[in-house]
């Protein structure tokens, strides 16, 4: 009997929709045509691949109509946002496309007289997918469409809380008319996905998720000398300067902690500020923060959508309940948010002061929409906060000195710096986290270095 998946909807609680797992037989189909298939597409030049790729993300947002409710009802993201996800995914996938040409091209060294020398990057065969549900397209595109610049075949594995994504993309492929083979998209269980890793048959694998998931993926990549990216998520901070323009820092911050319900790898969970600024900064964050609309993803006036289950809002809540035991004080009324129902999905962001490094929310991971603000002295306390953490995804300044960004920006471990902006992916820049944020590149030029490998040629012509 075929075991099959529910996809419980936050909305309501209830199924959404329902499919089989892949079977055996499924799994060596398509692990023995991306094979085959990605031996032909290497030989395509990149202005074919390009016009497949391009074709591709086309197909998708012609889809948009339906993709929108479809996020909301897999994950709980707002309608009115559902749009902005595909407008990143199209930015992204574009300039991975753009600048492959330049990217790929041979490296050559400085001629030397009757040789012909250089490095050429080659793709490394079929890179396996693992995709989350909070950012279902822009984490996936990450990695697919450069995979297949690269001259690669991709097997995409996706959440199956959002494993309607994954037959969006394999519509958009199958509509840019991909050569058959060399996209799939498969669902798959933990366990399924363990022994695919193992098999020897995919060269690289992307992963972004948990960091217990990232160690299961080196685990069962073990032995097998094939590439692991890993992008296990965050507790990533903000100092707010005293210098820094206050309006501006409030507003973004506020969103970059709350938008999608906080359930971003690199949302704001951790807030220094000056402490000259601290009290007017925290009275204008609360006060933005209590205009939020919690509510049903499908309802257009809704800004604040539920977490992606019930036991994600309840892990928030625990961290809540417990700061609060330790001392700290929460300047948000969950009851001016009538939606917020114990035990349900939805929950009202909540804003903790009188927080210290004692407590989990402050260390933790929380993935929802809480944040504990801290008041300090000097730089030097911001970033001995900043840094006393498991996780370095990214960090913000918020300053109006350029040199002091930089200088501080040195002294976080992280991988990402952002001056005056936060939970935000340039595609120009790598993506890439230290300690338990993971390892590896994705976007930008370094991507592309984890999708190919380099092979030098060493051509005497003159003997």
């Amino acid at each position: 009997m075929t075991a099959k998946v529910q996809l419980i909807s936050p909305v309501d609680g209830r199924v959404y929709v329902e499919r089989d797992l892949a079977d055996t037989a499924q799994v060596e189909q398509a692990l023995t045509t991306a094979a085959s298939a990605q031996a032909s597409w290497q030989r395509r030049s990149l202005s074919e691949r390009a016009a497949f790729c391009n074709a591709a993300v086309d197909a998708m947002l012609s889809m948009q109509a339906d993709i929108v409710p479809e996020l909301a009802w897999q994950m709980g993201r707002p309608v009115r946002f559902g749009a902005s996800e595909l407008r990143g995914f199209a930015d992204r996938a574009r300039h991975m496309i753009a600048i492959a040409p330049h990217v790929l091209a041979a490296v050559e060294p400085e001629p030397v007289a009757g040789f012909r020398r250089y490095i050429k990057r080659e793709p490394l065969g079929t890179v396996l997918v693992v995709a989350p549900w909070n950012y279902p397209y822009l984490t996936a595109v990450n990695t697919i469409i450069p995979a297949l610049m690269a001259g690669n075949s991709v097997i995409l594995k996706h959440a199956s809380q959002t494993l309607l994504v994954g037959e969006r993309f394999a519509e958009a492929m199958r509509r840019a008319n991909l050569p058959e083979g060399l996209f799939h998209n498969l669902l798959l269980d933990h366990r399924q996905t363990a022994a695919l890793i193992a098999s020897g048959r995919v060269q690289q694998v992307n992963f972004t998720g948990s960091v217990d998931a990232g160690k299961a993926m080196e685990s069962a990549a073990t032995g097998r000398f094939i590439g692991v990216g890993l992008e296990l998520g965050g507790k990533d901070p903000a100092y707010v300067r005293a210098d820094a323009d206050l309006e501006h820092a409030v507003e973004n911050l506020v969103d970059g902690s709350f938008f999608n319900s906080g359930q971003s790898c690199c949302a704001i969970e951790r807030i220094y500020v000056d402490q000259k600024i601290y009290p007017a900064f925290v009275e204008r964050f609360v006060a933005l923060t209590n205009q939020y609309v919690l509510g049903n993803p499908l309802d257009a006036a809704t800004t604040l959508g539920p977490l992606v289950n019930p036991g994600a809002a309840d892990f928030v809540r625990k961290q809540i309940a417990e700061a609060l035991s330790l001392g700290a004080k929460a300047l948000i009324d969950a009851k001016a948010f009538p939606a917020d129902i114990p035990g349900s999905a939805y929950l009202a962001p909540q804003v903790l002061v009188d927080v210290t490094h004692q407590m989990s929310v402050m260390r933790e991971e929380s993935f929802g929409p809480v944040v504990g603000i801290m008041p300090v002295a000097s730089d030097e306390e911001a970033i001995a906060l900043m840094n006393d953490s498991p996780f370095g995804l990214s960090a913000s300044l918020w300053t109006q000195d350029l040199g002091a960004a930089e200088r501080l920006g040195n002294e976080i471990a992280t991988g990402t710096v952002f001056m005056n902006r936060c939970d935000y992916l340039d595609p120009a820049l790598a993506w890439t986290g230290v300690k338990n944020s993971g390892r590896g590149v994705t976007l930008s030029p370094l991507g592309y270095e984890h999708l190919t490998r380099a092979k030098s040629f060493h051509l005497r012509h003159e003997v």
